[in-house]
């Protein structure tokens, strides 16, 4: 049974060129033989579309017949066998217009490059009240991760104690490797399993890490939280993360969960809240104590007040920067009375024949 390519790919068989070239393209990323979790016999089915698909005369005979013409002599069974770069199958020069070296270049480094080693990435949760996600606050954290080792410093040595050259890597840190595989042969550089990029090794180890450099331990950490912060954004604290020996240490992701407040809520840089006005208060006007942030004010309630009036008292609010901050907004909540005695059923009726 012939081969369905566009399947192998992941594509639709109207997909056009560049889609089909950013679906091998991802596909030989993840599948290449020299990669962690490689798969050699995966990576050469896709080879084998690509080769079909990306060229226009092929695709036009196999999409008519369902196999190609390689010679013109008639139906063949697709590719006979996949022999690389040599080889009658897969030909690389027929890719038009596209460059290995942009798939491999994260694999290898580019042609000689290496790649950077970097430790592993965490992340945390952090809870917050509302008034520290509205002002900006720094917390103190302890996270349990492999750090640098404190005693040596990360050199993995001894206090005092002589280096000598890694006979592994003849002190270069790095190890060149020639590599094979069914896209021709690669040169790359790996750092050294031994002394970890190094060049040279501790005669005498440190006895806390063993002469690796990190070791796991429970790490303090100040996590600066900006002002105006929302519920469920992240803060990315670069270099926070697990470190390695011999690389960077990855990054610290801070996800920050704020509570609800019973009274404030936050429209863009203004604070809302809502005030409770009795009737008569809102029919003659009267003062209030308000409750901000920033403690209790006086506000003062209009004569004639309307329900769901909105009263602003500047500068309030969130901070936009350091000299400004948006405004508190005021909202009136006109309490209704349930029941009336005889003398205020008299007083409304009284109000009633005033038209009010």
């Amino acid at each position: 049974m012939a081969k369905d390519y566009y399947a192998i790919l992941g594509v639709e068989r109207q997909a056009g060129d560049e889609d089909i070239k950013k679906a091998f393209r991802k596909l030989a990323h993840k599948y290449h033989p020299d990669k962690k979790g490689g798969d050699e016999l995966k990576f050469k089915e896709i080879s084998e579309a690509y080769a079909v698909l990306s060229d226009k005369r092929k695709r036009q005979e196999y999409d008519s017949y369902g196999r190609v013409f390689s010679d013109g002599s008639g139906p063949q069974g697709g590719f006979s066998g996949f022999q690389g770069f040599n080889g009658a199958g897969f030909d690389p020069s027929q890719m038009e217009g596209f460059d290995l070296g942009d798939i491999f270049g994260d694999i290898f480094g580019g042609a000689r490059g290496q790649r950077t080693r970097r430790g592993r990435d965490i992340s945390i949760d952090l809870e917050l009240d509302f008034k520290d996600s509205v002002f900006g606050v720094e917390r103190k954290i302890l996270v349990t991760k492999t750090s640098e080792c404190t005693t040596c410093s990360g050199t993995g040595a001894k206090s005092n104690t002589d280096f000598e050259t890694c006979t592994t890597c003849n002190g270069n840190g790095n190890i060149h490797e020639t590599k094979r595989s069914i896209l021709g042969t690669f040169d790359s550089v790996r750092q050294c399993d031994i002394c970890h990029g190094r060049g040279k090794l501790p005669k005498e180890k440190c006895g806390d890490c063993a002469g690796i450099g990190v070791r796991k331990a429970e790490q303090e950490i100040r996590v600066s939280i900006p002002a105006n912060i929302n519920n469920g954004e992240m803060i990315r604290m670069s270099g926070a993360g697990e470190a390695i020996p011999g690389g960077v240490p990855g990054d610290l992701y801070v996800k920050l969960h704020v509570q609800p407040d019973p009274l404030f809520r936050k429209e863009g840089f203004n604070l809302q809240t809502d005030l409770k006005v009795k009737l008569t208060d809102a029919l003659l006007g009267s003062e209030y104590t308000v409750k901000t942030l920033d403690g209790n004010i006086k506000v003062k309630i209009p004569s004639g007040a309307a329900p769901n009036e909105i009263l602003r008292v500047k500068g309030k609010g969130v901070p936009i920067n350091d000299s400004k901050r948006g405004d508190l907004l005021i909202q009136l909540k006109i309490q209704l009375p349930k029941k009336l005695s005889r003398r205020a059923k008299k007083i409304v009726e009284q109000l009633k024949d005033e038209g009010i």
